[in-house]
């Protein structure tokens, strides 16, 4: 075979693969935030997931990117197994819709959105219109990749060595692995079937083992959804076994179809393709995929039951170690879409380890009780390891194609990890204030000891307001109650440290006593704050009047 020819076929899957790329990246970058949305709130039963699934995976053109997508969800507890099972069943169908535009051959159109892109891309200042720019020149980069491969293809026809390969290329289980390795190898079923679609239509391979392969690339598709569960939860690689047992099921029942009628098959897809062989893979792509769901759709809650049987247990939360990631799995990261409501999750994690490490440390100092100083002291470490490992994710997604909107979300959850671990920092002090006290036996008095939990519930109902404010994006819906919990905190700061100041001075209170409460009050000011900056991360029109000061030691 001539080196050129192969040189040519190997630049046009480049340029294939490239625009493909291209188009979906700056699909994600320029409406990623809506696709997501859409599918958080457009998923509340199955059926609805479907159709989104189809619109979705339609859209961005990838149902490897749409599946982990899902995966990813599920992990993060934002999507359900029955409604990621409608949306996998959807982005099963939405991904014929690649080879459907394949097999229409725009080729001839291909130069005017290259052109168009490039126009977009680079002489306009607008990030919007270049993001939706490079949708345009994806477009037109992959079906010039077409135009290489398929010239290349046309040459190969002059090569008997070639053809009478090919010719005796008919063993239908060797067609479905070929599919299964060549989708495994590319991480899409879409490039592969158009890749078969092309040399069916120029006479390199016999249109029933097309059959085949396609069903061997259904298979090989479900790769990326399990690659992306690995480190993930239980829901979550039940979430991509749902994607696999589906294709594997549907590939199944297929393939007996084809072995029993593949001659009335042929000629149905000839007949309703009008000859055109390239119209023929395209349709056979979608008419399985459409068949297959309909078949299956009745029968998924079974499916879901079975993926319960082969990935058995549950993720208690005590079998949840807290020195690692929960929502953020190894390969979470190579998703830009789901970046954000990930790390969210995760912060939403170390926000109640925080919580749950200030309540403790303060019931102990209010108890001058010391028993529970090393678990405190031990989630403490696991707050800092979370928050460092938090902060490394976002820095990681901070280099990827993201969404527009989710690039200043992901500046602001910078400052959120640093406040939440601030918060630990205090709870730890007061651990430390423990210490203190028994050590010098320094007892409160009642009245101090009232005063501290009144401002301490203060601050406990602010801290979980702005958590909930944070989760929620919504600031402006718990404002009025957060602006004034916070004027109240301030006012028993600068109120109780006057009675302290009496009592001191009537001799009331240890002198180590008073020490402790005076640095209690202030701690629990700026808890406060940090709570605050948290609530309203996300709110351009808060601005913090927190100083920048070193806060980790007493």
């Amino acid at each position: 075979m001539d080196y050129k020819l192969v040189l040519s076929m190997m630049g046009g899957l480049g340029l294939f693969l490239y625009g493909m790329t291209l188009m979906s990246n700056g699909i994600e970058k320029a409406a990623g935030e809506k696709l997501r949305e859409i599918l958080e709130r457009l998923t509340t039963n199955r059926f609805t997931g479907m159709l989104v699934g189809i619109v979705f995976t339609g859209i961005i053109q990838s149902s490897s990117a749409a599946t982990v997508m899902v995966v990813s969800f599920v992990n993060a507890g934002l999507m359900n197994l029955s409604q990621a099972a409608g949306v996998i069943l959807g982005a099963n169908i939405g991904t014929t819709v690649t080879s459907q535009l394949v097999s229409f051959n725009l080729s001839e159109v291909a130069p005017v959105f290259l052109l168009g892109g490039v126009i977009m891309v680079m002489f306009i200042d607008n990030p919007t219109i270049k993001r939706y720019g490079e949708v345009v020149l994806g477009f037109g980069v992959l079906f010039m990749g077409l135009t290489t491969m398929s010239n290349a293809m046309g040459t190969l026809k002059s090569s008997p060595l070639i053809m009478n390969t090919l010719a005796n290329l008919n063993n239908h289980f060797f067609g479905v692995l070929f599919g299964f390795a060549c989708t495994a190898i590319l991480q899409s079923s879409s490039v592969t079937v158009s890749i078969v679609l092309l040399m069916a239509s120029q006479g390199l391979l016999e249109l029933p083992i097309c059959f085949f392969i396609i069903l061997g690339c259904n298979i090989g598709a479900c790769v990326s959804a399990i690659l992306a569960c690995l480190g993930g939860n239980k829901n979550a690689k039940r979430a991509a076994l749902i994607h696999f047992l589906f294709n594997v099921f549907g590939s199944i029942l297929t393939f007996i179809v084809l072995t029993i009628a593949l001659p009335q098959i042929t000629n149905f897809f000839i007949t309703i393709s009008n000859g055109d062989l390239g119209r023929c893979v395209a349709n056979a792509h979608t008419i399985f995929k459409i068949s297959q769901v309909i078949i299956f759709f009745p029968f998924m809650q079974f499916i879901i039951a079975l993926t319960n049987i082969i990935v058995s247990g549950t993720d208690e939360e005590e079998h949840v170690h807290h020195n690692e990631l929960q929502f953020i799995g190894e390969h979470s990261v190579s998703t830009a879409t789901t970046a954000i409501p990930q790390a969210k999750q995760e912060i939403k994690r170390l926000a109640k380890m925080a919580k749950d490490n200030l309540e403790m440390s303060m019931e102990g100092f209010l108890d001058a009780d010391d028993k529970n100083l090393p678990k405190i002291y031990k989630r403490e470490e696991d707050i800092n390891f979370i928050s460092h490992a938090v902060t490394d994710y976002l820095v990681k997604s901070n280099q990827m194609t993201l969404p527009v909107a989710d690039r200043a979300i992901l500046g602001s959850m910078f400052h959120v990890v640093n406040d939440i671990e601030r918060i630990g920092d205090h709870a730890e002090n007061f651990a430390n204030f423990t210490r203190t006290e028994i050590k010098h036996n320094a007892t409160l008095s009642e009245d101090a000891k009232e005063e501290i939990i009144m401002m301490y519930s203060s601050v406990a109902e602010l801290l979980n307001l702005s958590i909930k404010a944070f989760v929620t994006d919504d600031a402006e819906q718990y404002f009025p109650k957060l602006n004034e919990l916070e004027n109240s905190i301030d006012k028993m700061e600068r109120k109780y440290q006057k009675h302290h100041i009496k009592r001191m001075a009537k001799g009331v209170c240890d002198p180590h006593a008073g020490l402790l409460f005076s640095d209690m009050l202030s701690a629990l000011e700026r808890i406060a704050d940090h709570a605050m900056n948290i609530a309203f991360s996300i709110n351009d029109n808060y601005e913090s009047d927190d100083e920048d000061e070193d806060e980790n030691s007493i």
